[in-house]
């Protein structure tokens, strides 16, 4: 017995040890061992939306576990950027981010519950598209040189909807207003659905939003494509001019939409999202579903993924302060 007792208090600081070192092993055969959330901060319907759901897909096939998508709308993507960051740092619940969310918002809005370059452990770039800038029927202006010229004739008068405050569709078009010298109106609203819409019933003149979500709209004949702000033409459009053909060079804007997680989270986890999702954007069925909606993969390091947070964050700050920008 009195052997059994020391024998006992020997390995009671083993035990212990272990039970510190187990949890860290342990994660990474386990995880993951239960359904996977995924917050996308818009409705459905939308370009986050779309990528959320394509990777869902992948990750679901690839970690034998469901990915569900979450849609968690509002705030300029504060209400999902939020959830992420105050939630378990466990791995199972994942933030699609928006350009916008990391980038645009902590410039314009308040009391964010969120910091962008402290509240995350970035995961992995996923996909990029263009912005585009397109009219409805009812705007007699035929390319983008006209609407300028009608809407210095009548400041005021054009307005354009939004994805949503702080959001980089946006600053996309504070960012045409103050470059083309124009009075035009921005009307934000909970998502590209509702915004297009407004655009389509006559609500609103204009719609700034991706091309994946005006291409079809552009197609169909329901819209009119003034300009798209990329480099070079889309094949999706190849009609529609760049915003530098039409009279102003430079000018370009990238919605590109990354993953992270909260800070916190594993290493080992991270480093297999990573993985998985650099996979997922070499496999055919994810690249050729990305290219139907305008979008192209552009999977990364967490490192260069960071980088591009950065970059964009110093870019877009400076666009928010000239231009005036507010959070509505």
């Amino acid at each position: 017995m009195k052997l059994s007792r020391i024998a006992q208090r020997l390995a009671a600081p083993l035990l212990a040890a272990a039970a510190l070192v187990a949890p860290f092993g342990a994660h990474a055969d386990a995880w993951p061992s239960k359904p996977l959330k995924l917050i996308v901060p818009y409705p459905p319907g939308g370009a986050a939306d779309t990528v959320g759901r394509i990777y869902a897909d992948a990750l679901t096939e690839a970690l034998k576990q469901p990915v569900v998508v979450e849609n968690k709308p509002g705030a300029g993507t504060a209400i999902a950027a939020e959830f992420v960051a105050n939630g378990p740092a466990d791995g199972y619940t994942l933030n699609l981010v928006p350009t916008g969310q990391l980038t645009v918002l902590p410039h314009v809005a308040k009391n964010l519950k969120f910091d962008a370059f402290k509240s995350f452990t970035p995961v992995s770039l996923l996909a990029y598209t263009s912005v585009v800038i397109a009219a409805n029927n009812e705007v007699p202006a035929k390319s983008l040189k006209e609407l300028v010229a009608q809407a210095k004739a009548a400041p005021g008068k054009y307005s354009y909807s939004s994805s949503g405050s702080g959001t980089i569709i946006h600053l996309a078009g504070e960012y045409f207003r103050l470059t083309s010298g124009t009075d035009i109106l921005h009307v934000p609203f909970k998502g590209s659905a509702p915004a297009v819409t407004a655009v389509l019933g006559g609500e609103v003149n204009l719609a700034v939003d991706t091309l994946t979500i005006l291409a079809p709209q552009i197609k169909g004949g329901k819209l009119r494509g003034l300009a798209i702000a990329s480099r070079e033409r889309s094949p999706l459009l190849p009609d529609v001019p760049t915003v530098a053909e039409s009279g102003y060079p430079g000018f370009e804007v990238t919605s590109w939409f990354g993953l992270n997680v909260a800070a916190g989270t594993p290493v080992e986890v991270v480093t297999r999202l990573n993985a998985e999702i650099a996979k997922a954007a070499a496999s055919p069925t994810v690249k050729e579903k990305l290219a139907a909606q305008g979008l192209d993969p552009w999977p990364s390091t967490p490192a260069k993924f960071a980088e591009q947070v950065r970059t964009d964050y110093e870019k877009y700050g400076k666009v928010v302060r000239e231009s005036g920008t507010k959070f509505e």
